[in-house]
């Protein structure tokens, strides 16, 4: 599948963008991040569609925020969208990235390279410990 055209892409967070720890958020499954953020760039609109709501929705998406991901909606198919009880949940995407697929969730470079056909995006290594500070 090579994506031309912008897609909407609906995203659950536990288990998906984060390990399983729910009500904490997990740690970060690999490549989720740089797979999202190139996503973005190039076009397509992400929605993250979780089953978090208040404070713990609050912290899942500031979460993603501090990891430079910012959605084009949350838990709704557009910004504006106003839930009441005469509309269905169900969320208008093209594509779903869910840990609850048949057959579980892929890998976030196998996401990047059914979706596009290239390579997945590569993280930057971060230095730890007093490393990071001796190579400035």
């Amino acid at each position: 599948m090579n994506l031309h055209n912008t897609i909407t892409i609906a995203i659950d967070f536990d288990g998906t963008i984060v390990e399983n720890a729910y009500p904490r958020i997990g740690k970060t499954r690999i490549f989720a991040f740089e797979t999202m953020r190139k996503l973005m760039q190039d076009g397509h609109r992400l929605i993250l569609w979780t089953y978090r709501h208040g404070e713990r929705l609050d912290e899942a998406v500031a979460f993603c925020k501090e990891n430079g991901v910012e959605f084009y909606a949350i838990n709704k198919s557009f910004p504006e969208e106003q839930f009441d009880d005469t509309q269905s949940r169900k969320i208008l995407a093209d594509l779903f990235i869910d840990d609850r697929n048949i057959g579980g969730v892929y890998g976030w470079g196998e996401v990047y390279q059914m979706l596009t056909d290239a390579a997945p995006p590569v993280p930057k290594k971060q230095r730890k410990g007093l490393f990071r500070f001796l190579k400035r």
